[in-house]
């Protein structure tokens, strides 16, 4: 099973930059995407064709901004039950978050809240962190949890390529790694990490000042798995050659998990 989720900053941008060739080559099981930045209207009118995927939308309120979409192909195994959020508005709102049930596994896909400049949106976003965290150890009194997304937090300093000069600022402040050091402590395994050790490779890069070219990017995207689970995860990736967006693809394939 092959896992993939991007955080694509617009789904009508990135069609324009070879979405679909990507989803032709890369082929996953499960596509998890972030940040579509479309409207609930616009998805219902069901003007995408993802030849041989279902899709799964999870619209924002307001239109054009945050969202989260899945697609799951043709051939792989229909869930049994999909929700949108967790049933607390302020979150749901935002479609930040999908919850997809198979069989011997809950599928999570996330869009974590950006802390903003001056961290504006700190509270909020650690609000977020706390009950979203708390829903996962819900679920996994009932089955192994595989969440991924957008985290929009650099965990360690190995996580982004200058961690001092960004100390305290957007995605590594002192409370969003605490809050990781927690969720991995909580028992939701870093899969990235789990199988290449201390690897230097990134999943973000400013627009800014030619930051992707010179490789000056964030590890801020992740996929984390139940501690129970951590042994049928066969390989985790970045494919950071992709283009289209300023984040890269990320993913996992496992052997052994039944959906």
């Amino acid at each position: 099973m092959k896992i993939i989720s991007w955080n694509i900053n617009g789904i009508r941008a990135v069609l324009k930059k070879g979405f679909t060739d990507f989803i032709r080559d890369a082929s996953p099981d499960i596509l998890c995407l972030q940040e579509i930045k479309i409207s609930r209207s616009t998805q219902e009118e069901s003007i995408f064709d993802f030849a041989g995927y279902r899709e799964y939308w999870n619209s924002a309120v307001r239109p054009g901004y945050s969202g989260t979409a899945v697609l799951i192909h043709e051939d792989f195994a229909i869930p049994i039950s999909i929700r949108n959020g967790f049933g607390e508005k302020k979150f749901d709102d935002e479609g930040r978050t999908q919850i997809l049930e198979f069989a011997d596994f809950y599928l999570v896909n996330c869009y974590f809240p950006n802390a903003n400049h001056e961290l504006s949106r700190l509270d909020y976003k650690m609000a977020y962190n706390d009950y979203l965290q708390k829903n996962l150890k819900k679920l996994e009194k009932t089955k192994a949890v595989v969440i991924c997304g957008d985290f929009n937090v650099a965990h360690q300093e190995i996580d982004l390529a200058r961690p001092k000069e960004n100390v305290g600022n957007p995605g590594f402040t002192a409370e969003e790694r605490s809050w990781m050091d927690a969720f991995v402590a909580a028992g939701f395994i870093d899969s990235f990490r789990l199988l290449n050790n201390d690897k230097i490779q990134y999943s973000w890069w400013s627009y800014r000042a030619l930051a992707r070219v010179r490789n000056v990017g964030w590890r801020i995207d992740y996929f984390c798995v139940s501690a129970k689970i951590k042994q049928y995860i066969k390989k985790a990736f970045i494919s950071d050659q992709v283009l289209g967006s300023d984040h890269a693809p990320v993913g996992i394939e496992t052997e052994g998990l039944k959906a």
